[in-house]
């Protein structure tokens, strides 16, 4: 049977799935399998910020807008620019979670890498 192709998304999502699996994989097995859930979420907040971020640079951060013809419209900000926003909050969060999962002798060596693969 033949693998569908995956779309710029999808890849993206399963590049940071594989790089985060590598980072956390010396997690002892009780914890990996907690995390593998964090890190699938995780992988799923990247390629959404990229998809996000993709958006932001074509469209902008405001757009002008009205309720209706009857009155001026004002600038405000768009909606992708909050979900943008709220988005990298959770990935961030996600993220402190692993790292507080990684026994503290490990835990320099998996911020280090994390911050030269990001």
């Amino acid at each position: 049977m033949a693998r569908r192709k995956l779309n710029k998304w999808e890849r993206i999502e399963a590049d940071e799935y594989s790089r985060l699996m590598v980072i956390y994989s010396g997690l002892p097995k009780n914890r990996l399998s907690v995390a593998e859930g964090l890190i699938r979420q995780a992988a799923r907040l990247r390629a959404r910020l990229d998809m996000l971020w993709e958006d932001l640079q074509l469209n902008g951060e405001t757009e002008s807008f009205t309720q209706s013809d009857k009155t001026e419209p004002y600038e405000r900000e768009r909606p992708a620019s909050r979900t943008f926003t709220a988005t990298d909050k959770s990935y961030q969060s996600i993220i402190k979670q692993l790292n507080d999962m990684v026994p503290p002798a490990e835990e320099a060596d998996a911020l280090a890498e994390f911050l030269n693969d990001g």
